[in-house]
C-alpha cells in the first residue's frame, strides 16, 4: 500500500506550530459489510480499494462495546454537547433492525455514562430501502433512528444503475420501502441521489418531491483524475464541457424558482451559506475541517469511504478501536490536510475567484495518481458553473427585492 498525501506534511511541526484539530463529532459505524444491491457506481464494491473482501460480514458485540467505548472517551476528552452516528454498509438492515438498534444503544449508554447526561447521540441509518418494512420502521422509530434512503430518482428509469447482483431492478422493493417510509415523518431524513447528467432534471426532481422527502442531497459520482466520470476532461487547464455543473444548475432554478417551501438540499444551501461568508455543512463545498470518521466492522478506524475510489488503501489509517482512541486517528496526515483549509489545496484553487465556496471540492476528488491530492477537483469546472450561476441568482433575486 502506498500513501499519497500531500509531500511535505509534517504533523509534529503543524501540532509544534498551535494547530489542534478540531474532534470528530460524526462517526459512521459500519453494521454489515456486505450488500444485497451491486450498484455500477458503488464507491465500495466496484471501486480500486476492495479491502471489504477482508473484512468480518457483520459487526460482533466486541466491536459495537468497544466503539461505544471509544466514542464516550472521544466525547468526554472535548466535552462535545452532541455527536452524530450513521449505522453504515454494505446494506445495514440486511441483520434485521435489532443489531443496529443494539449499536445505537451501547453508544447512547456509554456517552450518557462517560458524560454525566451531557452529550445527546442521534442516530441516523442509511439505507438502499429494499428491507425495509412496518416492523423494521416501528422498531427504528421506537429507537429513535431516523432512515436515509439512497435513490436516483422517483421512478424505475432514474435507477437503472442500482441493481441487485442477478442484474435485477433495486426500484419495485425501494419503491415499497421509501413510500412506507413516507408514513413515518418524524423518522424520515431524506433521499440522497447520485446525479446522472444523461436523465433530464425536471423529470428527476418531480418524481423526488413526490416522494414527500424532507430533504434531498444531489452527490456526484465519486472519482478521481485518474478514473474521471463519462464525459470529463482529464485535465482542469482550459475550458471543457460541464455536464454535471449544467444538471446541476437546472436542478437549482427549480428548486428555487418552487412556489411552495421546497425540501432542503443541502449542496445549494451549503453554496448560499458560503457566499454569505457561513459555514458549509458537508465536504462537498467548502473548507470546513473535516470531523467525521468511519468504524469498519472489525473495529479498524478509517477516513471516510470516497477515498476508496482513489486506491487500495487510501482510507487507511492505522488505527483500531481495541488498540487507539479517536485522537490517535486525528493525527493521521489525511485527517490534518482535510484540516487545514486553503492551505490543503493546489496552487490552482489558490489563484481561483471562487476558491472560498468551491473549497476544492470532495477531497477524494482531487485525486491523480503519482500525484496524490494537490490538485483542483476532477469537477473543477462544473463547480465553479454552479457556483457561478447560484451567485447570479442570488444577486438578481437581490435586486429584484431590493
Amino acid at each position: 500500500m502506498t500513501t499519497e498525501w500531500p509531500s511535505g506534511l509534517d504533523v509534529g511541526a503543524l501540532r509544534s506550530a498551535g494547530l489542534r484539530p478540531m474532534p470528530f463529532r460524526q462517526f459512521v459505524l459500519k453494521t454489515h459489510g456486505r450488500c444485497n444491491l451491486s450498484c455500477t457506481y458503488c464507491y465500495v464494491y466496484h471501486s480500486q480499494d476492495q479491502s471489504w473482501r477482508d473484512k468480518p460480514v457483520r459487526v460482533s458485540d466486541a466491536v459495537m462495546e468497544r466503539v461505544a467505548d471509544r466514542i464516550a472517551e472521544h466525547a468526554h476528552s472535548h466535552a462535545l454537547r452532541v455527536v452524530e452516528i450513521n449505522l453504515h454498509g454494505g446494506e445495514p438492515l440486511l441483520t434485521g433492525p435489532g443489531l443496529p438498534i443494539r449499536y445505537v444503544e451501547a453508544v447512547r449508554q456509554r456517552v450518557a455514562d462517560e458524560t454525566g447526561g451531557r452529550c445527546l447521540v442521534h442516530a441516523g441509518l442509511q439505507t438502499n430501502g429494499t428491507l425495509l418494512n412496518r416492523r423494521t420502521l416501528d422498531a427504528l422509530a421506537a429507537a429513535k433512528v431516523r432512515v436515509g434512503i439512497s435513490l436516483d430518482g422517483g421512478l424505475a428509469r432514474h435507477n437503472r444503475r442500482r441493481v441487485d447482483h442477478a442484474g435485477r431492478p433495486a426500484w419495485p422493493a425501494a419503491a415499497r420501502g421509501v413510500r412506507l417510509l413516507a408514513d413515518y415523518p418524524d423518522l424520515y431524513a431524506g433521499v440522497l441521489s447520485t446525479v446522472d447528467p444523461q436523465v433530464p432534471v425536471g423529470a428527476v426532481y418531480a418524481s423526488l418531491l413526490d416522494l414527500a422527502p424532507p430533504s434531498l442531497e444531489f452527490l456526484l459520482p465519486h472519482a478521481t483524475w485518474s478514473s474521471p466520470p463519462p464525459g470529463m476532461r482529464t485535465h482542469p487547464d482550459g475550458p471543457g464541457p460541464t455536464p454535471y455543473g449544467d444538471w446541476l444548475a437546472a436542478a437549482f432554478d427549480l428548486w428555487f424558482d418552487a412556489e411552495q417551501p421546497p425540501p432542503s438540499i443541502r449542496l445549494f444551501t451549503d453554496v448560499i451559506a458560503l457566499l454569505a461568508g457561513l459555514p458549509a455543512a458537508s465536504d462537498a463545498v467548502g473548507t470546513s475541517p473535516m470531523v467525521a470518521v468511519v468504524v469498519e466492522t472489525d473495529g479498524t478506524v478509517e477516513q471516510v469511504d470516497s477515498l476508496k475510489t482513489a486506491y487500495h488503501g487510501a482510507a487507511v489509517t492505522g488505527v483500531d478501536v481495541f488498540r487507539h482512541s479517536f485522537d490517535e486517528a486525528l493525527n493521521h496526515p489525511g485527517v490534518v490536510a482535510r484540516q487545514l483549509g486553503t492551505a490543503a489545496l493546489a496552487a490552482t484553487c489558490h489563484a481561483c475567484p471562487v476558491v472560498a465556496v468551491c473549497g476544492g471540492g470532495n477531497y477524494a476528488h482531487r485525486y491523480r495518481a503519482g500525484e496524490g491530492f494537490l490538485n483542483p477537483s476532477v469537477y473543477c469546472r462544473d463547480l465553479e458553473h454552479l457556483i457561478r450561476h447560484i451567485s447570479r441568482r442570488l444577486g438578481g433575486a437581490l435586486r429584484e427585492f431590493g
